[in-house]
């Protein structure tokens, strides 16, 4: 198993991410993009210590970037997952 820091990298704060915080009980986290549903849940279990219920994952491409010429470069892919938790667990973000 990998380092449980290096699985999660850090919390999304946004109007979606707090919007599903508040109605369905979900986190969103950017993971790394080699790590996997079980290895992203036992995370969260240990460092927050907080039962999940269910993990999605989702695969974001990096964004082609060009400066000046014909050739670009581009960002760097990553992973989001989005953590339910049991009903009654909450992870405090402040």
């Amino acid at each position: 198993m990998k380092d449980l820091y290096s699985v999660i990298k850090t919390i999304r704060l946004s109007e979606k991410a707090t919007r599903l915080s508040e109605t369905n009980n979900e986190y969103v986290f950017v993971v790394d993009p080699k790590a996997n549903k079980l290895e992203i849940q036992q995370a969260v279990e240990k460092i927050f210590g907080k039962k999940v219920e269910a993990v999605r994952t989702a695969n974001f491409f990096g964004k082609k970037k060009r400066e000046r010429r014909a050739d670009f470069g581009r960002t760097n892919h990553w992973k989001k997952a989005f953590v339910r938790l049991k009903s009654g667990e909450k992870i405090d973000l402040v």
